[in-house]
């Protein structure tokens, strides 16, 4: 089923095609392909989890390295979004503080004068959880996409074949009937 999502909008490469030429780009950064679609989802869950202005950018550079889907991943890195922001963060903050075996900060104040005072207690728990989720949890994300495209292609697959032989099996059937 992943799969057919991705295949039915990679039927559009004609709009593409000239983007891809004008600019001189790889077609692989556009590619729908298992590898592509996981690599892209896994670099732009690890540069979302990351508080840091830019990840974008950080996605852009590390392209000519990683092939990957860049559309895809720049979509994921999309899901820190102000809105989601300080949540992810403040659950970075409280793994980080579990990792550390430190104790959370109390009485949070929403002041820039708070934040600067406590800035160097929140900063290395934060950092600390914030690498955990982007090697761990992205990781563990990588590898259940990439788990559950391949048995989609193994379901597909046997359901074409299923498919297959029982239009033998009917066309054997029929040129019994007509022989008779």
């Amino acid at each position: 089923m992943i799969r057919k999502i991705f295949k039915k909008n990679a039927s559009k490469k004609s709009k593409f095609s000239f983007f891809l030429e004008k600019y001189n780009l790889p077609a692989a950064y556009l590619a729908v392909n298992r590898k592509m679609i996981t690599k892209g989802v896994y670099v732009g869950l690890f540069w979302g989890f990351i508080p840091m202005p830019m990840q974008m950018l950080a996605i852009i550079s590390l392209t000519p390295l990683l092939r990957f889907n860049v559309p895809i991943s720049l979509f994921v890195v999309w899901l820190s979004n102000p809105f989601t922001m300080p949540f992810m963060y403040y659950f970075e903050y409280l793994t980080g503080n579990f990792l550390l075996g430190r104790e959370n900060i109390g009485d949070i104040e929403l002041s820039l004068r708070w934040f600067s005072e406590h800035f160097d207690a929140i900063l290395m728990p934060l950092y600390l959880g914030a690498a955990f989720y982007s090697v761990v949890v992205s990781g563990i994300i990588y590898f259940v996409l990439n788990r559950l495209w391949i048995v989609s292609v193994r379901r597909e697959r046997a359901q074409k074949e299923q498919e297959r032989k029982a239009s033998n099996n009917a066309t054997s059937i029929i040129n019994q009937t007509t022989l008779s």
